[in-house]
């Protein structure tokens, strides 16, 4: 009898022992399909020294594995990640396991799927819902859950319209096999610089070993030309590059630019994708046959064949940390990743993590710079518009100063661009009589106006309703009054004060979409817009020659709160923003409305002064004992009940360990008390960079009895402190 311990797909359990029944194959890394009670679970054939020794289990009391699934096997290093990811980030390794495969990893590729398209017929019985589907999905493919989705509809909606013949089926290939590129096709003309750090990035892909560089070039510097040659030559030596985006909505622009340096368009992997586009990208890249991946940081944990680089883009992003689920961080899983398969890793970046500058201090990384724009370019100048001394006019948001240069763009032609990072027309509706704030019902966060949808929204949970005509508290009318600017109030203003200008809203409620994202590049590239008004989704990635002029609406606004990394944000955010004005030839200008002129990161940044910003930083965290110069850990304790969250917030905090090397401070309620209906309440741990923290915390969560509704979350290096 042959034994296979197999890790199962799910986050409840550890590895599991089964029997492989004769004629039946299951070496390690194999991808297989096991009985769980009356299910049927996805799994892979492990080591039987990972994850502790379960409880042997009598051999006749094992159950045979079901299949094996006809995938190449999960290679050793894979397996080693898996197993660092759910030990560091201290995840159940099934869940972290499900990022590496996917449902569509389970189906066989060979076999197509049916999509359904509109087929121009018209139901002799219309409906409202079946004209809404018929409006939102002219051009469109994809399955009945995908179309549904895709036009807000029900599927039974979509079934009807098949039925009727409005819409018919489509067989879809998901083993069709992709084009191939070539690393000769456009090379760029780097100069001096780019040139001498595209060499050496090659270089470091050609020595098949580990090496963390970090790309630091200022914005408009050519990083992304001069990493695309680590990624030919990666192609050149038959290897996968990945290479990693912190937007699904940079996703397409990126295509196109991959497209025109290598001839075809590399293998994407995001959300956004459709079934079919899913499981074709999934099995190309267990083969090996899709040399060139560009994707989200769910990419990084796909099964590549013969992986030769990683490169992630924008390093700096703190949307490479994942929030929810396994709660890891993409750019240092990168780097492990690329220890455990020897070979570089490349963080690139204008305005680089403090993490990543320590280690370039303490010399475990490598630095490469590009301290100068392509082409002779120049930086923007930048200035700080007091808006103590020059504020806009009432019931107004931009500053004299700023309206006057936006009028000046016009006039010669030119594209600006307005930041500020709150989505929405306003963040606050309030009643004037009675003081009432409208109130998310499952958050402790106020509802968000979206005025160009007429909807409240919550950005937390997604909860969604009508304005009130009358406050929800007093019942007066007419008194709810929308309270600070959103990106759609700021565009609004705009509209008044410039009626002819072309005006693009840009935030993740505009752009949900790489199709959408391209679309407002190629608008914005044929002159099709004259102000942008966007919030962070602007502040990286996008290259436009004709913007000169960038305004930053309210500079003081990520500084507010705990978040120990509000300045560095803050600078970074600023300073990528300025980045996309005049990166062509004309010159660009940046103005910045604030009324703490004098604070250090504004000052900094009017002074350009990025070396002594990071130097003030980093001493104040040395002195703090934190990140990256100590550690921290979040624990988070919520349930629907919020007597019952307390109890055991309280329990866990009785049981803390004391006086072993780590301060842990709590329990207290979460800055977002309540989220999606749960009450939290939050622990804080900090601790020495030596000590062994994820130790500690297992053996102290492991003392407390949990109750059954009660869901602990274990965030180890934070980044949200919601």
């Amino acid at each position: 009898m042959i034994r296979a311990r197999t890790l199962l797909l799910t986050a409840a359990l550890g590895p599991l022992d089964y029997r492989v029944p004769d004629g039946m194959a299951a070496p390690l890394g194999s991808v297989v399909v096991a009985p769980l009670g009356p299910r049927r679970l996805g799994g892979v054939a492990w080591e039987d020294n990972s994850f502790g020794a379960p409880e042997p289990v009598g051999d006749n009391r094992l159950r045979n594995l079901l299949e094996v699934v006809a995938v190449p096997p999960l290679s050793a290093a894979l397996r080693r990640l898996v197993e660092w990811t759910s030990a560091y980030y201290m995840a159940p390794p099934g869940a972290v396991l499900r990022m590496v495969l996917p449902g569509v990893a389970f189906a066989d590729a060979r076999r197509p799927i049916i999509e359904y398209r509109l087929t121009g017929e018209v139901p002799a019985r219309m409906t409202a819902q079946r004209q809404v589907a018929l409006d939102e999905l002219v051009g469109e493919q994809g399955t009945v859950r995908e179309l549904a989705a895709k036009a807000g509809v029900s599927e039974a909606v979509i079934r009807g319209l098949i039925e009727v013949g409005a819409a018919a089926s489509v067989a879809v290939s998901t083993d069709t096999p992709f084009a191939q590129p070539d690393p000769d096709f456009a090379p760029p003309a780097l100069d001096g610089a780019q040139a001498v750090a595209a060499a050496a990035l090659a270089a470091a892909v050609a020595a098949r070993r580990f090496d963390p560089i970090l790309l630091d070039g200022v914005t408009g510097s050519g990083k992304t030309e001069v990493y695309m040659e680590a990624v030919a030559a990666a192609v050149r030596d038959e290897r996968q590059a990945l290479v990693l985006l912190p937007e699904i909505a940079l996703t397409e622009p990126m295509l196109t630019r991959f497209t025109a340096r290598f001839g075809i368009e590399p293998v994407a992997w995001h959300s956004g994708l459709k079934s079919s586009e899913r499981r074709r990208a999934w099995h190309a890249i267990a083969r090996g046959d899709a040399a060139i991946v560009v994707g989200a940081r769910s990419a990084l944990f796909l099964p590549y064949a013969n992986l030769g680089a990683i490169i992630v883009d924008e390093a700096h992003e703190t949307s490479f940390k994942q929030d929810d689920g396994v709660h890891y961080h993409a750019r240092d899983v990168a780097v492990m990743r690329a220890q455990i398969e020897a070979l570089p890793v490349i963080l690139a970046s204008a305005t680089p993590a403090l993490e990543s500058l320590a280690q370039v201090e303490a010399g475990r990384y490598r630095r490469i710079e590009l301290p100068a724009r392509y082409g002779g370019a120049s930086l923007p100048s930048l200035a700080a518009l007091d808006l103590r001394s020059d504020p806009p006019d009432r019931g107004t948001w931009l500053a004299p100063a700023l309206v006057k240069a936006l009028a000046e763009r016009l006039d010669k032609g030119e594209q600006s661009l307005l930041f500020l990072n709150r989505r929405g027309y306003a963040p606050l509706t309030l009643c004037r009589t009675c003081g009432h704030r409208v109130q998310c019902p499952n958050c402790t966060a106020w509802m968000v106006e979206h005025r160009l949808v007429s909807r409240l929204a919550c950005h937390h949970c997604g909860h969604v309703m009508p304005p009130p005509a009358k406050c929800p508290e007093c019942g007066d009318e007419d008194s709810l009054v929308a309270c600070g600017p959103g990106v759609e109030r700021v565009a609004d203003e705009v509209k008044a004060r410039f009626p002819e200008a072309r005006t693009a809203i840009v935030t993740s409620d505009t752009l949900w979409s790489p199709a959408r994202a391209a679309d407002f590049v190629e608008n914005v590239d044929a002159g099709l817009v004259d102000i942008i008004v966007g919030t962070q989704l602007v502040t990286k990635g996008y290259h436009f020659p004709n913007l000169t002029l960038v305004g930053v609406v309210d500079a003081d606004l990520g500084l507010d709160g705990g978040d120990l990394r509000a300045a560095e944000r803050t600078f970074q955010q600023i300073q990528q923003v300025a980045g996309r004005a005049g990166r062509g030839i004309k010159p660009g200008e940046v103005l910045v409305q604030t009324r703490m002129p004098s604070a250090p990161v504004i000052a900094a940044l009017v002074a350009g002064d990025r070396d002594g910003f990071y130097a003030a930083e980093a001493a104040a965290r040395k002195s703090a004992g934190s990140p990256p110069y100590g550690r921290l850990a979040a624990i988070i304790i919520s349930s629907e009940d919020a007597d019952l969250a307390r109890r055991a917030a309280d329990r866990l905090a009785a049981a803390a360990p004391r006086g072993k090397g780590a301060d842990i401070y709590g329990p207290a309620p979460a800055p977002l008390a309540m989220l999606r209906g749960r009450h939290r309440f939050r622990l804080l741990v900090h601790a020495p960079r030596t000590f062994a923290l994820q130790d500690m915390i297992a053996a102290w969560t492991a003392r407390i009895d949990w109750p059954a509704k009660v869901r602990l979350t274990i965030d180890i290096d934070p980044y949200s402190f919601m």
